[in-house]
């Protein structure tokens, strides 16, 4: 960075990728951004885990917490307590991953009540669970608005879900009519644990039908529960495990970029994309949007975000998250295509930065009048180098400081 020249010849790459606006000491946002409170939040998950286990291998639990007075919490949920809310914070841990607005309000609530148990029992190993939780929840409210993704369930997957809440329902209420017909099956609480050791296939046996009916109910549940479990698995898990494979074969998928911010999103790739990567280094996160998955293959492995898309397509720019980027850098071999790139660009996000890369002189102004921020022309750069490098002015470090890049300069107004 103590290297960036300040002519007007390297000042797009500066502007847009070391802007002035940055804390030059402490970058705060990659201490209180989005994936901070991602991985805390996850981090509470764990500790909530191995907190829930010291309670639950302790032969005896005093609650001793400043909120025994005020709350009475049963003493099988405050041992089991630790395990049910880790649970829960790790299923909602993945969705604030992807930015799921239900999953940042069930964590405000989940962190709220986990706060409750530390408090009440006050053992020594739950003093590092309440200070981690206090900690993050401020963190999860200061960035509630980067949680703003729909859930966005496809009709199969809420179908899967429907069947497997109709089938307990229906186990519950048909068990607990049939209650005369099982032993030890007395209350609600016995028909739901009766339903789900059943739909799970465990079958401990301390509930057992006794009557040919209850015998055919029992059956019910389990054909009707096993194949609404299957369909499940397979809707809700299946598009996780696609995803991991297209990973692994150089693709990313939109939920794996939720995450990014401030980051470069580069349209296209061309002759000058390549030194453009070695410019960037490792001090800015990078997403390379290509059509070509031929490319997106050669280019595994150099430390960039990929994402196999048209760069003209508005839903693929929401998908590389153009909206929280620091700026976008159209830089493929086609003029044309890349003046619709910048168009979809400024549809998505006006504000951005966009600078582009004509291949030819005459479209510089098609790239202005349609809104990009800054145009350079690599061409004319490399031959204006050439000319006057040949002719003895200079190294082309030196030539390049006085090289106009945004088509100002005398040769701009030349003819064809």
């Amino acid at each position: 960075m103590a290297n960036v020249p300040e002519d007007s010849s390297d000042r797009t790459l500066e502007d847009v990728f070391y802007p002035a606006d940055r804390v030059p000491f402490v970058e705060w946002d990659e201490l209180s951004g989005a994936k901070p409170t991602v991985v805390l939040t996850g981090t509470v998950a764990l500790l909530a885990f191995v907190t829930g286990l010291s309670n639950l291998s302790q032969a005896s639990l005093a609650l001793n917490g400043p909120l025994t007075a005020v709350v009475d919490l049963p003493l099988p949920f405050v041992r089991f307590g630790g395990v049910l809310f880790a649970f829960v914070l790790g299923i909602v841990t993945v969705g604030l991953q992807r930015r799921k607005q239900l999953a940042w309000r069930v964590a405000a609530v989940v962190l709220l009540g986990l706060v409750v148990l530390p408090l009440t029992t006050f053992q020594p190993t739950d003093i590092p669970l309440l200070l981690l939780t206090l900690v993050t929840y401020p963190l999860l409210v200061r960035n509630r608005h980067r949680f703003d993704q729909s859930l966005d369930l496809s009709p199969i997957q809420i179908a899967s879900l429907s069947a497997i809440f109709g089938v307990v329902l229906y186990g519950t209420v048909g068990a607990y009519g049939l209650r005369g017909q099982f032993l030890e099956l007395d209350s609600w609480g016995d028909a739901v644990y009766y339903v789900v050791v059943t739909i799970a296939t465990v079958g401990y046996g301390d509930i057992t039908p006794v009557t040919a009916e209850a015998r055919w109910f029992s059956l019910s549940i389990i054909l009707f529960g096993t194949g609404a479990f299957t369909v499940a698995v397979g809707a809700l898990i299946g598009p996780a495990i696609e995803s991991r494979m297209a990973t692994a074969f150089g693709v990313m998928t939109a939920s794996e970029l939720t995450l990014l911010e401030d980051h470069v999103v580069v349209l296209g790739y061309g002759d000058v994309t390549a030194s453009l990567l070695e410019e960037l280094g490792d001090e800015t996160e990078v997403v390379v949007v290509t059509p070509d998955e031929e490319t997106v293959a050669s280019l595994q492995g150099e430390g960039v975000n990929l994402l196999t898309g048209d760069p003209t397509d508005e839903d693929v720019l929401r998908d590389a998250r153009v909206g929280t980027a620091s700026g976008v850098v159209v830089g493929s071999n086609d003029d044309a295509r890349d003046v619709l790139a910048v168009i979809a660009t400024k549809n998505v996000n006006p504000d951005i930065r966009t600078v582009a890369a004509a291949t030819a002189e005459k479209h510089v102004e098609k790239f202005r009048a349609v809104g990009a921020d800054e145009v350079i022309n690599p061409r004319s750069i490399g031959g204006r180098l050439l000319g006057q490098s040949v002719l003895g002015r200079g190294s082309s470090e030196a030539l390049l400081d006085g090289i106009e890049t945004d088509g100002d300069g005398p040769e701009a107004d030349a003819p064809e």
